[in-house]
């Protein structure tokens, strides 16, 4: 870490000291973060994660036992139900570890595309599946939608016995806890009230998941519990790898380096999405944040500007000499790098607690409460408003493209329309268009690739070349999100953070559809409806947003989009050349 951030944080942690913050934060005190009556409310009934690891010591052997008789039950298969704070942590766990013999293959459902449903539906034998819906609020749109949908296929399969391939992982008292009842699911797991979801990653709704593929859920307790102790009140912040670490994001942040961009290895490197919810949904508020990106490929130093601090986590046997050589260059060029090692897998336990009580700490020195989420709220509304529209008129708002080239449509609201019309380039064509969009980059920027696609390989191949040539092109961090996922997750920081975004909404026609039982609406409208929403909220907080519509087959699409891309990179370095 540079000579004068390393000298600022330990500054900061000298101050903390003085002012006994780690002894408050283990006292709950909301004034860490806010003064105000009403923030300081929220506050007090957010704070349940700093226990929880020992709090859920009495509930290990139910857990186990549960997942035990699942088997016993003859499930093969596990499909989690659920959004954000309820999927990231059991996506992490999945892709991490797989599934132990013998015990339930998980896959994990936190997208509306009509074709990644069907791509798990396919792959399960539905009576042998268990059902995992899981909602903090029991509200979720998406999540209850998954949920009518699959109870009405298990419906088919056996009557009224359905209810058996279900559970619910639910706060109490809410509308799913009282669904579940109704419709008999075989069992109820609660969460935590005191906790929000993005810091749920070590109560029922990542553990139950955890022991479902057979996870030790002992020795994950264990281990988080080791952090837990080593962030502990009598610890001396300089020592305390949880504060210390966001000590060093909060002054990373002050010196304009607020871009935190993970370098994670390979067998590990999922963390990334879930660290990325925590801090994008924590920290991107008041016109404020920190700016987490994850899943970006390292790229030689002449890639990135001054606003970026590096992020490496990585196993102990993993050498990664390659990766090393490369951070070893951007070290030499100015760039701080943080370094984390993992002795195994299971010390993501471990991880899950020390970010969280790093996050706390940064949201405290920049005056952030980091347990709300004001905005994100924002989207929800547009899409309910939309789909209302829908069951009135049958059809959602029509739109008029602002430029419809063969097999791209361009939609952008009549202010960026307007500054990239009126640039010297004009908008004349999708290379003219992308470039004036690009101009309107300043430094300290950063790019957002918004797709509303379905997640494959191939199309995740394709963003991820447009991604970097965003990120090229700009020298600005440049991330990748798929809808509605990211509503869930970055989706605060987009409309609640700094106005530093570049948003590239992507979204294209579905070849097929699924009905949501009890709806007049299929999946594919209220994924529309997603991604009008969240296009109307960013709009409406006078964002630099472009929508690209593929009007063709996604990856045809996607490459014309690259190409376009391309082409306006290149137009813009001739302009500026000239």
């Amino acid at each position: 870490m540079p000579a004068n951030l390393d000298k600022n944080v330990h500054s900061t942690l000298r101050k903390l000291e003085a002012q006994k913050f780690s002894e408050r934060l283990w006292k709950r005190d909301p004034s860490l973060w806010k003064s105000e009556p009403a923030a300081q409310k929220i506050i007090r009934n957010a704070l349940g994660w700093l226990t929880i690891a020992r709090d859920m010591r009495g509930r290990q052997d139910a857990l186990k036992n549960f997942a035990e008789e699942a088997r016993k039950a003859g499930f093969r298969h596990a499909v989690l139900l659920g959004m954000g704070g309820s999927s990231l942590c059991p996506d992490v766990l999945r892709a991490t570890f797989g599934t132990a013999p013998g015990y339930l293959d998980l896959q994990v459902l936190d997208s509306t595309v009509p074709a990644n449903i069907a791509c798990v539906e396919e792959s399960i034998d539905l009576g042998k599946t268990l059902f995992l819906v899981s909602s903090k609020s029991g509200g979720t749109t998406e999540t209850l939608s998954f949920y009518k949908y699959f109870y009405e296929q298990v419906r088919k399969l056996k009557g009224e016995k359905a209810g058996e391939n279900f559970i619910a992982i639910t706060d109490p008292g809410s509308g799913l806890e009282k669904l579940a009842a109704e419709r008999n699911f075989r069992q109820v797991f609660s969460g935590t009230p005191d906790i929000g979801g993005r810091y749920s990653a070590l109560s029922n709704f990542g553990m139950v998941p955890a022991a479902l593929i057979g996870l030790d859920v002992k020795d994950l307790f264990r281990r988080a519990e080791r952090m837990m102790a080593a962030c502990g009140s009598g610890v001396p912040l300089q020592e305390n790898p949880g504060v210390s670490l966001g000590a060093a994001l909060a002054e990373a942040a002050r010196a304009g380096r607020d871009k935190i961009t993970f370098v994670i290895s390979p067998e590990i490197e999922t963390f990334a999405d879930w660290v990325e919810q925590l801090i994008a949904e924590s920290m991107g508020k008041e016109g404020k944040g920190l700016i987490p990106v994850a899943g970006e490929s390292l790229g030689a130093a002449s890639s990135y500007s001054d606003d970026r601090i590096f992020v490496r986590m990585r196993l102990a046997s993993d050498s990664g000499e390659g990766t090393e050589q490369n951070l070893k260059a951007l070290e030499d060029a100015g760039h701080p790098v943080i370094r984390i090692v993992l002795e195994s897998k299971l010390d993501l336990a471990k991880e899950f607690f020390r970010w969280e009580i790093a996050t706390a700490t940064a949201g405290a020195l920049l005056e952030i409460n980091a347990f709300d989420q004001p905005n994100v709220q924002e989207s929800k509304d547009n899409t309910k408003r939309l789909l209302e529209g829908f069951k009135s008129d049958g059809k959602l708002p029509a739109e008029t493209a602002v430029l419809a080239p063969e097999g791209l449509e361009f939609y952008c609201d009549p202010e960026t329309r307007s500054a990239i019309e009126n640039g010297p380039q004009g908008a004349n064509s999708a290379e003219t268009l992308l470039a004036g969009f690009l101009k309107q980059a300043r430094p300290g920027d950063y790019a957002a690739v918004m797709a509303y696609l379905a997640r494959t390989p191939e199309t995740e191949r394709r963003l991820q070349a447009i991604r970097l040539r965003l990120r090229d092109a700009l020298r600005a961090a440049a991330t990748l999100g798929f809808g509605p996922r990211f509503l869930h997750s970055t989706g605060q920081l987009h409309k609640g953070g700094p106005n530093k975004g570049l948003f590239l909404q992507i979204t294209a026609a579905d070849p097929g559809d699924l009905r949501i039982p009890g709806e007049p609406y299929t999946f594919s409208v209220l994924k529309q409806a997603q991604a009008l929403g969240d296009l109307q909220s960013l709009e409406s907080k006078k964002r630099r947003v472009l929508r690209v519509h593929l009007a063709q087959d996604t990856e045809a699409g996607l490459e014309q989009l690259l190409r376009a891309l391309e082409a306006a990179v290149a137009k813009s370095r001739t302009t500026s050349a000239s």
